[in-house]
């Protein structure tokens, strides 16, 4: 053994290899040693026979030790992991412990093995188990059925209601932790999961229930330690390139051409101020120092990308964009890291831990962590001499004393790693992204002396047993707003002016359809096939996934296992004590009434009822414009606005005449229909009364939306949703929106005749509110002859009748609800 020892030692002392042992002696590694497979290196893994554990073996005589662990081995001063005497194999002296061992190890689970095995180990349950065998082992009673209803749980899980018709039961068998597992089992099959390898790239991790992808992340996680060789490698330049990214800067041009934005080089002279709301921060709007404007957005460019990029793929983004959003956590974390430097100057430092949440694909990573990373790089060295900088299973420790960083392989552990600094009282801080399912931050970071902020998507399986060891602080970082896109496109098409204002049309239509992910917005075929996996979200949704969206309204952090992100985004809101929480909106107009269609055609009224109550201050605001409309599906918010309509008069001392919603209240629409665009009308539909149409095109026109009431004669209530003090009308208008609904409903012609017109121009509260009759004005068209101009406009003033109100969320009276809810 000795003699193996000696050839190590020479081998060191001529320089050739640098000895490098991971903290936990689990394993060590020759720097500088040929990159071959490492029996060639002598340095070959083993299996003992007698404690079945890794052995270690260096040189020609094949000496071994046990892997380090527990008493069954030590790490020696020079690096060698050396075993104890009691541990030798052939002594017996532990035999009996080895035994303990061997009877409670669990599963030797491999990168290769299956997803099926690890959900049904220790269990009796089977996928070809029998309908009725399932029922009998799991729910017990006399629930069964019909022997032609038997089928096996894998063909149940495909389409339960097929089986069990009944609703109570169905809803015991999806709250089963064994169906939960079957469940799984048969997605992940469908979406191509087989082994544990592809769980670990399959993104779709949040579509499994909690408890499934707790064990196969349990698994992966001791399928990924089971080899603990750490590899470590210096990336030559890159400290450089972020430490001196290099600035620029957006601004306002007054009077300017194009897109009214210019980009300017250098670090703005003036940037955004903030003010103490609680814990942290908020932007201050009211502080203007004299001078430079503010800027719109910052830009740190840097040549070879930011770590969040580092992929070895050759896409390394170069720019990072800094908005007030951006901004404003660094300001929070700086604070927080003044204050503990200063509160704990003589003694250990403590500093504040940070959950940083916000909705996927806003710029959480790119942008949030790569400025993070630059200005904690730019804090006092003295204080804090190191950053590490972990993206999933990529980690990357940043030397400010070296000016070095070294990223380290997916196997190390960077419990180890930064123990390994802490122990020598090195200081530090961590940016934890989260960035995949499966990569929650250990519970025993952060080591002593070092801060952290962990970087997640509100999903609480993320972060929720590491905030609780850690006590930590939110932050909830808000979407960018449009002009922070604005100034971003402006940046990326710097020199090409021309084309600027078509490029910033093009983002602004898919951020109608996806909401404000830069994500996606930015590239067409990223785009295309998040729209397309949104649609097909909404229009998979199932009788049970709508228990999951009453998470909708409320500041709940859900758990990501069945409400989709792609649906919603998180806004922040000051709870108790100013704490900021994450409030979950509706993502964009679009996904929004598709999804609340989709929920009011499964839910019972009264549930969607109460789901409307809800999101009312996210439904009636001004960012959703006619997407308020559907808040018309509410007993309570209805009631509330009769008494506020007002009738728009041709003259003014002309007879009243009172709404037709006024006098058939309970005729209000109770649910919804999109109507989608022509182009992709497959056949007329039939005439429905109290359904609240929703036309899909921006252009249709006339009116936002409209439904009908059986009254006599029939009445058409259209609803206009107008920011505007008047919202006139012309001739051609009034023609195309008889014909666009002739084109839609069967036998509109016929149901037109005689047919009652009532239209309802609805307005924001703080809106000036529309006082006039609104004309229908004749004017010279090639689409309408003057003619059949003055017929229209006649139509007009005899037989439409216009109303007015404004709305807030405050119409939504919750006591009303209460009793709707009891009727």
């Amino acid at each position: 053994m000795w003699r193996c020892c000696g050839r190590l030692h020479v081998a060191l002392l001529r320089g050739r290899w640098a000895l490098t042992a991971s903290p936990t002696g689990v394993a060590v590694r020759l720097h500088g040693a040929p990159t071959v497979p490492l029996c060639e290196c002598h340095a070959q893994r083993h299996w003992d026979s007698g404690t079945k554990q890794p052995r270690l073996s260096f040189g020609a005589s094949s000496t071994c030790w046990p892997q380090l662990g527990g008493a069954s081995g030590m790490l020696h001063r020079t690096g060698v992991v050396m075993a104890p005497r009691s541990g030798i194999p052939g002594d017996g002296s532990d035999a009996a412990a080895r035994r303990g061992v061997e009877e409670t190890r669990r599963p030797n689970w491999t990168m290769s093995s299956s997803v099926k095995d690890i959900l049904l180990e220790g269990s009796t349950l089977r996928t070809d188990m029998k309908l009725n065998d399932f029922l009998r082992n799991y729910v017990g009673g006399r629930a069964a059925v019909g022997e032609d209803h038997n089928v096996t749980m894998q063909v149940f899980v495909q389409e339960p209601d097929a089986y069990v018709q009944d609703q109570r039961l169905l809803r015991i068998i999806f709250n089963l932790t064994e169906y939960q597992a079957l469940e799984a089992i048969n997605r992940l099959h469908h979406e191509g999961v087989v082994s544990l390898e592809q769980w670990r790239d399959y993104e779709g991790k949040d579509t499994v229930t909690p408890i499934a992808r707790g064990k196969i992340n349990a698994a992966l996680s001791r399928a990924q330690t089971s080899t603990p060789v750490v590899f470590s490698k210096v990336l030559k330049g890159f400290y450089n390139s972020v430490y001196n990214a290099s600035w620029s800067h957006v601004v306002k041009v007054v009077g300017g051409e194009g897109m009214g934005m210019e980009v300017k080089e250098g670090k703005p002279e003036q940037s955004w101020t903030y003010k103490e709301v609680g814990y942290t921060l908020e932007k201050d709007d009211g502080v203007l120092q004299s001078g430079a404007p503010r800027p719109r957005l910052m830009v740190l460019t840097s040549d070879k990308g930011w770590p969040y990029t580092w992929k070895n793929d050759g896409q390394n983004i170069r720019d990072c964009y800094v908005d007030c959003e951006v901004e404003r956590v660094w300001q929070i974390v700086k604070g927080n890291l003044t204050e503990s430097f200063s509160a704990y100057e003589g003694s250990d430092y403590i500093p504040k831990r940070h959950v940083l949440i916000g909705t996927p694909g806003i710029g959480k990573s790119m942008n949030a962590g790569s400025y993070l990373l630059y200005q904690l790089l730019h804090y006092d060295a003295e204080k804090l001499p190191m950053v590490a900088y972990v993206v999933a299973d990529r980690k990357f420790l940043f030397d400010k004393t070296t000016k070095t960083v070294t990223r380290y392989s997916a196997a190390s552990s960077i419990v180890d790693i930064l123990d390994g600094f802490s122990d020598r009282g090195v200081e530090g801080y961590i940016i934890y992204d989260v960035a995949k399912q499966g990569h929650e931050p250990p519970d025993s970071l952060p080591c002593k002396g070092w801060g952290m902020i962990v970087v997640t998507s509100p999903n609480e399986g993320n972060f929720k047993e590491w905030e609780k060891q850690s006590g930590s602080v939110r932050i909830v970082m808000n979407c960018p707003e449009k002009d922070d896109v604005k100034a971003m496109c402006v940046c990326m098409k710097r020199n090409e002016p021309t084309v600027q204002a078509v490029y910033m049309k093009m983002v602004e239509g898919r951020m109608d359809k996806v909401g404000p992910l830069l994500r996606y917005v930015f590239d067409q075929r990223k785009y295309k096939e998040r729209i397309d996996s949104c649609r097909s979200t909404v229009n998979k949704m199932a009788l049970p996934d709508t228990n999951y969206y009453s998470v909708l309204g409320t500041d709940k952090v859900c758990d990501g296992s069945h409400v989709s992100h792609k649906l919603v985004k998180v806004v922040r809101v000051r709870g108790k004590d100013d704490s900021e929480l994450p409030y979950n909106a509706l993502v964009s107009s679009h996904l929004a009434e598709l999804t609340l269609c989709k929920l009011a055609e499964l839910m019972v009224p009264n549930d969607f009822n109460l789901l409307i109550l809800a999101i009312k201050d996210d439904l009636i605001s001004k960012v959703l414009e006619d997407h308020s409309l559907f808040a018309f599906l509410s007993e309570a918010f209805v009631n509330a606005i009769i008494p506020k309509l007002r009738e728009l008069k041709l003259e003014k001392d002309a007879p009243p005449h009172r709404c037709a919603l006024r006098v058939r209240l309970h005729e209000r629409p109770f649910k919804p229909c999109l109507l989608e665009c022509l182009e992709n009308l497959k056949k007329k539909i039939n005439i429905e009364c109290r359904v609240l149409y929703k036309p899909e095109a921006e252009n249709f026109p006339l009116v936002d939306g409209f439904f009908f009431l059986d009254s006599n004669p029939k009445t058409l209530v259209g609803l206009q949703m107008t920011t505007a003090s008047e919202h006139h009308t012309i001739p051609s208008t009034v023609r195309q929106f008889n014909e666009r609904m002739a084109k839609y409903f069967e036998g509109w012609e016929e149901f037109s005749e005689g047919l009652s017109w009532n239209i309802i121009y609805i307005q924001h509260a703080d809106s000036t509110p529309l006082n006039d009759w609104q004309r229908c004005d004749v004017v010279n068209t090639n689409n309408v002859s003057r003619d059949e101009g003055r017929e229209i406009a006649v139509f007009w003033e005899e037989e439409v009748r216009l109303y007015q109100v404004s709305i807030s969320s405050r119409d939504f009276e919750e006591r009303k609800l209460s009793e709707v809810c009891k009727k």
